[in-house]
């Protein structure tokens, strides 16, 4: 089985009419000869997943004795509020082979072809799992193609509908997965957080380590290019909101106009972000969701988030 995120979220107006279409066309044999696998860090909200026909593979999060799938826990207002005052933060990690064949193997015996979207190779070790999986196959490993979405969060949710997209209009495997690289190219996702503390205490830190230090009080702005690599840093959470609105505005100025919104305990800020940035794109956004335990150790409460790609890419 595959266990459906419990992700908190909100689907925009054309994110509703995208997920009845998704559903209708997910209903039709004949467009369902390849299978779109991923993994539980992309936090898209349960009635795209479900409509879309996405199968999910989960992360896990180690806290003290306790091993957590990702895709099983649900109260994520008790977990941040717990991760707020432990000394020391739980772990995560990316999930098995096993877990892997788990999911390939019922869908490889109905025929289908399989492509599988996962966490930024520089950030997990998900991607390799899976191709590891996929070596494993002996000769049915061509039915499968592996992508690293090369992001994380909002950026994987938005390549994986994507690739959805182009399942449904009956391209191979091949095809599909040249399209959800296309796609990656074309992304572009953001996220501002409250601190840099998490990602320290966490060793995550990668491309921002130049800004430790005295800078821990800064308001970093980052994305994911196979790895978390900083943008800018603002000094206040005001600035960064507004840099944020900023950014925006590039989306719109680029015709990247399927855009959405996430955040870590930030509602009333993502609901915001969510009005203004429908004020300069002209649209709704696709979504705002949460992002969950397994992103959000490493980052921490108060995150933002928001990013998009172009609404053609969602055609197929």
């Amino acid at each position: 089985m595959n266990p459906v995120a419990p992700v908190r979220s909100v689907l925009g107006t054309a994110a509703r009419v995208y997920a009845g279409q998704a559903a209708h066309a997910a209903s039709v044999p004949a467009f369902m000869t390849v299978a779109i696998v991923t993994d539980s860090c992309h936090y898209l909200p349960a009635q795209l997943v479900a409509s879309n026909s996405i199968h999910q593979v989960s992360l896990y999060v180690h806290d003290g004795d306790r091993t957590l799938a990702e895709l099983r826990m649900d109260d994520y207002d008790a977990y941040y509020e717990r991760l707020r005052d432990l000394a020391k933060l739980p772990t995560t990690s990316q999930p098995s082979i096993g877990d892997f064949l788990d999911v390939y193997e019922p869908l490889l015996a109905e025929g289908q072809e399989i492509v599988s979207i996962h966490l930024a190779g520089g950030m997990s070790g998900t991607v390799r799992s899976a191709e590891q999986a996929r070596e494993q196959l002996g000769g049915r490993a061509e039915q499968v193609h592996v992508v690293d979405s090369l992001s994380a969060c909002g950026g994987e949710g938005l390549v994986v509908l994507a690739a959805c997209a182009a399942a449904r209009a009956g391209r191979t495997g091949a095809e599909v997965a040249r399209h959800t690289r296309l796609a990656r190219s074309e992304l572009k996702m953001w996220f501002a957080l409250d601190t840099l503390e998490y990602l320290r205490r966490g060793g995550r830190i990668a491309g921002a380590q130049a800004w430790l230090g005295a800078a821990l009080r800064i308001k970093p702005i980052l994305t994911v290019e196979s790895e978390i690599t900083p943008v800018e840093k603002v000094r206040t959470s005001g600035r960064a909101f507004e840099r944020m609105v900023d950014l925006l505005r590039t989306l719109a100025a680029e015709g990247r106009d399927a855009w959405m919104v996430q955040h870590i305990q930030a509602p009333d800020q993502a609901h915001e972000l969510a009005r203004r940035g429908t004020e300069l794109l002209g649209r709704e956004p696709l979504v705002i969701s949460e992002i969950g335990p397994v992103i959000g150790t490493h980052v921490g409460p108060g995150l933002l988030g928001a990013g998009g790609l172009p609404s053609g890419l969602l055609d197929g």
